[in-house]
């Protein structure tokens, strides 16, 4: 009990850090009718973090995963999965297995989070090679957090500054 009290204040102290919480899925991807595997980091806004295609899904390929992650974006302190046992010892060797939570519909902020690329992938009419997959998958993420913005949450005048700003700033980006 006492364990768990002073992890939900750490976690509180850390919810105005951007990346305290992230959820990890994997999602099955057919190139040349061969059965592939994408595995997504989502922080706990929904912006995608880091994606990786994989022929596997054992351990070693979420080890490998896990590490990237973590090079490029730090630890999170909390690690939302679902229940593949791949994440767990992949965890247990990097050493930070204790960070992992699992539980029903505890992990749907990742699953929504591959609905944008579905509908992609379907009007690319599929991906040719696993190199394809992942170039596409880098640019796609980075584009769809740049323009993603939860217009429930704003008025209509705030979402279509913000969005008349993003339009602005990719605008300049495309044009250097």
């Amino acid at each position: 009990m006492f364990a768990a009290e002073i992890r939900r204040k750490r976690v509180q102290q850390m919810r105005s850090y951007s990346n305290w919480q992230w959820h990890l899925d994997e999602v099955f991807v057919k190139i040349g009718g061969e059965r592939h595997y994408m595995w997504r980091a989502v922080d706990h806004e929904g912006e995608v973090l880091e994606s990786f295609v994989t022929k596997r899904r054992d351990r070693k390929a979420a080890l490998k995963f896990l590490k990237k992650s973590m090079k490029r974006h730090g630890r999170p302190h909390i690690l939302v999965t679902d229940k593949l046992r791949s994440y767990g010892a992949a965890m247990k060797d990097i050493g930070n297995a204790d960070m992992q939570e699992t539980g029903r519909w505890l992990n749907n902020r990742a699953e929504n989070s591959h609905l944008p690329f579905r509908r992609r992938e379907r009007a690319m009419q599929r991906f040719r090679s696993m190199r394809c997959l992942q170039k596409f998958v880098a640019i796609h993420s980075s584009v769809c957090n740049h323009f993603n913005w939860e217009r429930a949450l704003y008025s209509r005048d705030n979402f279509k500054a913000n969005r008349a700003a993003a339009l602005a700033e990719w605008r300049q980006l495309c044009s250097t």
